[in-house]
């Protein structure tokens, strides 16, 4: 993915689809880092829907790391 593609969709309501069919979709307010491949942005509207296009969460900001996820793993215990 050419992630500085991201920098054209400011101001644009973007959905993006994820694996398990779940999406996340809202405006695009902001891009970080100023320049460069985008590492993060930050949605306004936003809604989040599981994989079967149930509406599961909404928010008025919520920032996103749109790069491809590579793993996960636990780094300190349980609190």
């Amino acid at each position: 993915m050419d992630y500085k593609k991201l920098r054209d969709m400011v101001s644009h309501r973007v959905t993006f689809e994820y694996d398990s069919g779940s999406k996340v979709v809202g405006y695009v307010g902001s891009c970080l880092p100023a320049n460069g491949p985008v590492q993060m942005l930050v949605l306004s509207k936003v809604q989040v829907f599981d994989g079967s296009k149930n509406v599961i969460a909404r928010y008025d900001e919520l920032p996103l790391v749109p790069n491809n996820l590579v793993g996960f793993r636990i780094t300190e215990g349980p609190l």
